[in-house]
């Protein structure tokens, strides 16, 4: 007989025939891989040959440093791309990663290895050669020869991989030929080895394949227990971190995760830090992945783009997904042989049941290797795909557009058609933490999964409805009819789903954006006690999020319902078909296969409608992402770049500009006229010398300056400024040390949440002697001296910690310390005395550092600057009105008519400065500026603390728990979910659903019991007669390598005789009733356990808001904003969304393997025995896994915080960052910040895998043990009962995985719980009211004020800052607080606020003690405007008046009393300014809008905006902390009219002494104490005071003299008057 002319039948009784045997297994399949690989090497050969050939003739090479450097970059070429590629370069970015130390990593039995594995090639040659020479039984003479030839060339394979050990590149490549021919090999050889063992020819013959095979064993042991590739590997060590041990991993190893044994193992042991945790692979770091993706070439859809990119990755894990799914029905065609052999033992021979039972565990470790690798890679594409999302996101918001236009929400549907609309507006700051916070996360997370969708689900339906078909004939396509059916059911069910996720993403965005609104403004909010309206505000948006997710719940309930009630309704219509219409009988094999293919096959099902659902939803994140990412971005670098060269250019200026704050589209839709515009500039500023812009309140000064940067949209003309480069690609003039570029100090100074330190350096190198020499300048060392732990205080977010005027100095601080030539520097000395101001314009703006350097000041204080400027621009509604030197701009009035200016100007000759030395400022010579909460940081009384005290952090690091999840988060979320009798109800509907469950089991068993005869019957296929065989595996058609054509037809004759009538209506309309009774249990458990979660939700959100916005300002001192977001984004989102689902799939899964156990033990109770066994192996994984999962759990949590934070610090600074030409190395930071949270992410997932393949091969266990017990069993159980026991055995490994695995999710889950729970427990203030000592509700009538021995201080552990204060203000006093640093001004207004307590001492108003009444009494009747001025995304109104008390007419004379509008508009009136040449006042329209934290109006015109806020309630008491700051002294001047007409008490913490000079009563404060207090007058004439060195030190000496004394004689005029009458 010829080659491969094999007869049937193939299988016969207990093997496979010769032919089979010999021809497929010995010869044909081992040549396969030696031919595969043969080619494949010949082919890499010739390649390789004419690639040489091809190189020799022509070698390209870039032709310019920049496209060999883009080249290395994997930048494109297009334009757009092309102004960003310097300034986000990652090669850069990759080139200054921290390599600590290169490693070398050498296998430790590497020659040994190599030896013993060519010495057993020989030996398998040599067992050839002994075959051949022996002269056994051969199918083929030739045969030895041809089968030995393949295992020569493999000896010649291991030769070269010696030769080449020491190039790794082509060892690593010749090892993986060999160890694909040797795995393949050894599973070849495992049928000729069988049968030499059970049917040996010759006992040498049986002898030599058992030594072969052995041989074979040991080259695939040595294949799989060494390191791919067998050679050195070489390791980056970046930060310390240990690098990951995958890439030394075994193959074994790889798909068994082991080669995280060490971690789980440290894990286990003691709490993981973050720091233990090993880095990741190097192609898995942010900086790699982001480099590789932006290689590939950009498609229309962001989708496509991403798929491109991830294709490959993509399709492995489809191949390991179709494998495994291929193999997922092993187990039930394994189940109907073996019910069979129980059923009828005589038909099949016992080694062969044996086989089987085997079969069974191999299968399902193949199962188990194939999915576990299939999610391993699906979890790299994750964080591969969220480094990307999350890099691209921050590159954009780098290069995002600064705008001042509105806001708009991402991903909500464009109801207008025209495209102009669409253009317009831009994402908030939430929507964008929301983007890299939720949307990334969800994209990424799909990925993981998405395998299931391409590969596991076709390949299991289609396998699945074969077999159904092959066992239940034509009844099965009853079943696949009805799964047909129920797919557009599903579909609209996921359609729906997706609809109603953009709709929650939408709220989401709302809610989270109002949140963060009023976390930034909370001190605002308490000052006004507001708290309740805002909470309401933001529990609106709840709600409405709320709302949709219950509609998602209800779906969800629906969907799920279905999903528990498709099997029951298929199985009853195919068994309905199979019994009543084919008259056929369903006895046990074929009643339990169907039951387990029908499970089998729901799973991939809903996986089918789940997965669509999850990539609708995922489709709808991309969308956003891909919205955001194509939002208006910066034209600097095009403004600023100039191609051709103008002889006529400034270096520093404008050319017939015209600029305007409107997005591109605007510009070119509506003209100029729709937003702030600047027109007609024509400027060359003076390089190295000082300008000076002025301008009043909203004339454009700042928009300048951002003109100037190339923040806004050019309309037409030029713009020059030499900050086009990034600032690491210049280098300093060796002679000067600075470089052509800029640096920036914005008006609200932006810090970052580093140290004081860190915010002056500004990562440029630290030079002492400049350091010390700039804090001098800046005024800064005896702010250094009080603060606790000096320069290394951490400012906090945004600068929370420190007054306006330290952070403004540290802002100017960081400008003057960089070694930029020009220095743009926007109102500098606004926030700063007027003593200190001097100090800085002399020493600073004018002072040594500044030599050489061009400096471009924007200021109000034009009597001390203007003099030394060389040039000045005045600006007014957007236009210059005079620009020149002070000398031509002076008397022309551009700059006032009054006599201040000359004033200040000539008292500039004559005041004394403070007679000391420069290095000498910290003890002598300081500013009375004084944060709200800054001495909160360090102690009021000026001592030098030890270095040791100054290395401790101000801000607390955030911390995670330890051990496993304290009982009383399971007791908060379990209250917040219901009462005793919710949980009375959840438990009874658990256990009926699980009574239910089982209840369809044992009713299939009894039915298919009722067709056993009372004597065993010998039901044989059809087929064996036939056949000559009588093997019931091949005959049956269930072997599982061969699939029949036709169903099989049984020969039941004799059969039928004896079996019982069967009522079969009785036993469907059981079935039905008890399916319909699950259904209906599953569908309410789904309703109860939801509701409960929407409640849960809701009181923990609601709970948590209140505590957050209730507690002490010290928590928002101390406590980041970010890492508070991080709680009400991804925390609340879990109790949201993940909590409920998760705890309820585990308590099912918990309550199927109570069940299954019972049932098993049951049937076999032999299997109790290794059940103890298998369950202590369960324990010890899952404790081992757990343990280590918390931690990284909990890690990855915290390093979400950093993250956002980063995020929202860039946004809030990005015009500064760009300013700087400092991108570069915030990428560095951000890329950073997403490693260090992806290492936690990614070990937390390989864990999980861990964990997934040992349950998986643990649950294989179960399986061989169930069905080792059985076979033993044969004879003692019916087929029935076996195949119950048999079918749950099959199940049980999935449904233990996931008890142990939603388990520890659900641990993780509540993790989210645990970490709001922490904030629930922040210390809180008092009561909101004390219902029975509420003050009458006109109180206080006339404001008077006794402070009596008040003694406060921040924290128990921290010095008193006031101390024994007393004093007293009459009603309707206007009293001016001044004193230096630290000495306690803002806490004395905090103290009138109660946000600190008394330690002794107390605070009268109108006679009432204010520690008696509550806050919201106190806080109400009393009116704080602070210095940082606090507006509110809405309209003018919203924030003047946000809920809705006040009249148009009423808020129109606020604003007219602030000087923000000059006349009150008639109501029909048009707004003036409607000229597109003119820009119009937007005030005068009470619905213009207000950006996020009122970025569109200028600073001053906010600080004007909270100044009549404040007046609009008419306050008895009114506190102004440096309220006016930002104003021009015209304005200034005004603004002190209106308030001194005011009725009622008014406090002012000043700055400038002006403001105050002219009030009834000074008080002045030194180190917690009051040191004078009197007129002004009175202080005055004291040369030895405290207020008068201030006023001497201010420069304005002889100005405020007068001023004091004009008050003091029209005051006693007025006190003749009034005690005349």
């Amino acid at each position: 007989m010829g080659f491969l002319q094999c007869k049937p039948p193939l299988w016969r009784w207990d093997d496979f025939s010769e032919c089979v045997r010999v021809d497929v297994f010995q010869i044909l399949l081992p040549i396969i891989p030696f031919a595969a690989s043969g080619a494949w090497l010949l082919a890499h050969v010739l390649h390789l040959a004419v690639s040489k050939h091809k190189k020799q003739e022509y070698e390209r090479l870039p032709n310019t440093q920049t496209e060999a450097n883009r080249l290395l970059d994997g930048e494109e070429t297009d334009e757009d791309d092309d102004e960003f590629a310097e300034h986000l370069s990652l090669r850069h970015t990759h080139s200054r990663a921290l390599v600590t130390d290169i490693v070398v990593d050498r296998p430790r039995m590497e020659v040994v290895a190599v030896t013993v594995e060519a010495l057993s090639i020989v030996g398998i040659v040599t067992t050839y050669v002994a075959s051949w020479i022996t002269g056994g039984h051969f199918r083929y003479e030739w045969s030895p020869i041809v089968e030995a030839l393949p295992w020569l060339y493999v000896l010649l394979l291991v030769l070269l991989r010696i030769h080449h050990s020491k190039t790794n590149g082509t060892a690593t490549n010749l090892w993986d030929h060999t160890a694909l021919i040797y795995m393949c090999n050894f599973f070849f050889a495992l049928v000729p080895l069988r049968s030499s063992i059970i049917h040996p020819s010759s006992e040498k013959a049986e002898i030599i394949t058992i030594v072969r095979f052995c041989f074979i064993a040991i080259v695939c042991l040595i294949t799989i227990t060494v390191r791919k590739g067998n050679s050195a590997v070489v390791q980056e060590v970046s930060d310390g971190l240990e690098p990951s041990r995958e890439p030394t991993a075994s193959l074994f190893s790889l798909a068994s995760f082991g080669w995280v044994d060490g971690l789980i193992w440290k894990g286990f042991k003691s709490p993981l830090e973050l720091k233990e945790i090993w880095n990741l692979r190097n192609d898995d770091l942010a900086v790699e992945v982001l480099k590789v993706f932006r290689q590939t070439k950009k498609t229309a859809s962001l989708t496509w783009t991403l798929t491109k990119h991830f294709k490959r990755d993509l399709i492995i894990q489809a191949l390991w997904a179709a494998v495994g799914s291929a193999f997922v029905f092993a187990p039930t065609l394994l189940l109907r042989v073996i019910l069979e052999y129980v059923k009828s033992p005589e038909n099949t021979p016992r080694n062969v049941a044996w086989l089987f039972v085997a079969l069974m565990f191999v299968t399902s470790s193949v199962v188990a290797v194939a999915n576990g690798q299939a999610l391993y890679i699906g979890r790299r594409i994750c964080i591969r795909l969220r480094a990307v999302i999350i890099g691209e996101v921050y590159a954009k918001a780098l290069r995002r557009k600064a705008a001042a236009g509105v806001e708009k929400s991402l991903g909500e549907e464009i109801k207008s058609s025209g495209s102009e609309e669409k253009e317009e507006g831009q994402a908030n700051v939430g929507a964008i933490i929301n983007l890299m916070a939720v949307d990334s996360f969800k994209v990424s997370e799909v990925c993981a999964y998405l395998h299931f969708l391409i590969s596991a689900v076709p390949v299991q339906v289609i396998i699945a409805v074969t077999l159904l078909y092959q066992i239940l004939g034509w009844s099965s396509i009853a079943g696949i009819g009805v799964m047909i059916l129920l797919l557009p059911v599903n579909y609209y069910i996921s359609s729906r789903f997706s609809s109603i996720q953009k709709k929650i993403m939408a709220q989401t965005d709302k809610r989270i954006h109002t949140t963060n609104e009023v976390l930034q403004n909370i001190r605002i909010i308490k000052f006004f006690a507001w708290e309740e309206r805002f909470q309401q505000s933001v529990n609106e948006a709840r709600s409405a999020e709320l709302q949709q997710l219950w509609k998602r719940y209800m779906l969800w309930s629906v969907a799920a319902t279905s999903w528990y009630g498709s099997p029951l309704l298929i199985t009853f219509l195919s068994f309905l078909c199979y019994t009543v219409i084919e008259k056929k009988e369903l006895d046990s094999p074929i009643a339990f296969t169907a039951l387990s293919l029908f499970n089998v096959l729901r799973v991939p099902l809903d996986q089918l409608a789940d997965m669509i659902t999850n990539v609708l939803q995922t489709k709808v994140s991309v969308d956003r992402v891909e919205e955001f990412l194509n939002e208006e971005e910066t034209e600097k670098y095009h403004q600023l770049k100039h191609n051709d060269v103008d002889p006529d250019a400034p270096l520093i200026g404008f050319k017939n500009a015209c600029l305007s704050w409107g997005s591109r589209q605007q510009v070119l839709s509506k003209g100029t006229g729709a937003a702030f515009q600047l027109q007609d500039l024509s400027i060359e500023f003076i390089p190295g010398e000082l300008n000076v812009i002025a301008g009043p309140t909203g004339s454009g000064k700042t928009s300048l300056l951002m003109g100037l940067l190339g923040e806004m949209t050019h309309v037409k003309g030029s713009v020059y400024l030499p900050g086009i480069h990034s600032r690491e690609e210049l280098i300093p003039d060796p002679q000067t040390g600075l470089t052509e570029s800029v640096a920036y100090c914005a008006q609200q100074a932006w810090l970052v949440n580093d140290t004081i330190k860190a915010n002056i350096l500004f990562a440029s190198p630290f030079d002492p002697e400049r350091y010390k020499q700039v804090l001098i300048a800046c005024c800064l060392e005896r702010d250094l001296e009080i603060l606790d732990h000096g320069d290394e205080t951490e400012v906090g977010e945004k600068g929370i910690s420190l007054s306006g005027g330290q952070k403004q100095r540290i802002s100017l601080a960081r400008a003057l310390y960089s070694n930029s030539a020009h220095l743009l520097l926007d109102d500098c000395l606004s926030a700063v005395d007027s003593h200190t101001a001097k100090w800085i314009h002399q020493y600073c703006i004018t002072g040594p550092l500044m030599l050489g350097r061009t400096c471009i000041l924007v200021t109000h204080n034009v009597a001390l600057c203007v003099p030394d400027a060389k040039k000045v621009v005045v600006l007014e509604n957007g236009r210059i009105v005079a620009q020149g030197t002070p000398e031509e701009v002076v008397p022309s009035g551009a700059l006032g008519t009054d006599d201040l200016l000359k004033t200040g100007m000539r008292s500039r000759t004559t005041s004394r400065m403070p007679s000391r030395t420069p290095s000498y400022v910290g003890e002598e010579f300081t500013n009375s500026t004084d944060g709200v909460n800054r001495t909160a940081n360090g102690t009021a009384n000026g001592h030098e603390l030890s270095n040791t005290d100054r290395k401790e952090k101000m801000s607390s690091e955030e911390t995670k728990s330890q051990g496993s999840v304290d009982w009383r988060v399971y007791q908060l979320f379990l209250a917040a979910m219901g009462s005793w009798w919710y949980w009375v109800i959840v438990v009874v509907i658990f256990v009926a659903q699980q009574v239910g469950s089982v209840a369809t089991s044992l009713w299939v068993r009894e039915w298919a019991r009722a067709y056993d005869p009372p004597q065993s019957s010998q039901i044989a296929p059809s087929v064996s007669k036939v056949s000559g065989y009588s093997g019931s595996c091949h005959a049956s058609g269930s072997c599982f390598w061969v699939l029949p054509t036709s169903p099989v037809q049984y020969d039941t004759i004799s059969a039928q005789k004896e079996t019982p009538e069967v009522d079969l209506w009785y036993y469907l309309g059981v079935y039905t009733a008890i399916g319909l009774s699950y259904i209906l249990v599953s569908f309410l458990r789904e309703i109860v356990v939801f509701a409960g979660s929407i409640k849960a939700a809701r009181n923990i959100h609601q709970q948590l808001l209140f505590n957050v916005m209730r507690a002490k300002i010290r928590f928002f001192d101390s406590t980041p904003l970010g890492r508070i977001m991080n709680r009400f984004s991804k925390d609340i989102e879990a109790v949201d969304q993940e909590v409920a689902p998760v705890a309820l799939g585990m308590m099912h899964s918990l309550g199927s393997v109570v069940v299954i156990v019972i049932l098993i033990s049951t049937v076999t109770p032999g299997f109790l025995l290794p059940g103890i066994f298998i369950t202590m192996l369960y324990w010890a994984i899952g404790l081992f896994y757990l343990r280590a999962s918390r931690d990284l759990k909990r890690i990855e949590s915290i390093q979400r915080s950093p993250l956002y934070q980063h995020f929202g610090e860039t946004l809030n600074g990005v015009s500064t960052i760009r300013a700087y030409g400092d991108e570069r190395r915030f990428v560095r930071d951000n890329l950073a910040k997403i490693d260090a949270h992806n290492r936690p992410f990614w070990y937390l997932w390989i864990a999980n895998r861990w964990l997934g393949f040992r349950v998986d091969m643990a649950g294989a266990l179960v399986s061989l043990f169930a069905g080792v017990f059985v076979v033993l069993s044969v004879g003692k159980i019916d087929a029935g009962s076996a195949g119950l026991s048999l079918i749950y055995a099959i199940t049980f490994t999935d449904n233990v995985l996931w008890v142990v695995r939603l388990y520890a999710m659900n641990e993780q889950n509540m993790n989210s719980v645990e970490r709001v729970r922490e904030f629930l427990n922040v210390e809180q203030e008092a009561a909101d009211v004390i219902p029975d000592r509420r003050p009458p509700a006109s109180w206080p009538e006339d404001g008077g004020i006794v402070f009596e021995n008040y003694s406060t201080r921040y924290r128990p552990d921290l010095d008193q800052v006031l101390k024994n204060v007393s004093f007293e203000i009459k009603s309707g006093q206007k009293v001016g607080i001044v004193g230096r640093t630290g000495a306690g001004k803002s806490s004395l207004t905090l103290a009138l606020f109660r946000s600190l307590e008394a330690d002794c001492g107390k605070i009268w108003i109108d006679g009432i003690d204010i520690s008696t009444i509550g806050l919201r009494d106190l806080r109400q009747s009393i009116t704080m405007v602070p210095q940082d001025p606090t507006l509110f995304s809405g309209t003018i109104r919203s924030n003047l008046d946000p809920f809705q008390i006040h009249t148009d007419a009423e808020i129109f004379a606020a604003l007219k009393g602030v000087q923000l509008i000059n006349e009150i508009p008639e109501p029909a009136a048009p707004v003036a300014g409607d000229d597109s040449t003119v820009n119009k006042n937007v005030f005068l329209d009470l619905s213009s809008p207000v950006s996020e934290s009122g970025q569109n109006l200028s600073q001053g015109q906010r600080q004007l905006m909270c100044l009549a806020r404040a007046l609009l309630r008419a306050p008895k008491v009114l506190i102004m902390d440096e309220a006016t700051g930002s104003l021009d002294y015209s304005t200034d001047r005004k603004i002190q009219d209106t308030v001194n007409k005011m009725e009622g008490t008014i406090i002012v913490i000043a700055h400038r002494l002006r403001s105050v000079a002219g009030y009834s009563k000074i008080i002045v404060l030194d180190h917690g104490e009051v040191a004078e207090t009197g007129h002004p007058h009175e202080l005055l004439t004291n040369p030895k005071g405290m207020f008068y060195g201030m006023c001497e030190s201010s420069g304005e000496l002889d100005t405020l003299k007068e001023m004091a004394r004009k008050a003091y004689k029209d005051e006693n005029i007025l006190v003749e008057v009034d005690e005349d009458q």
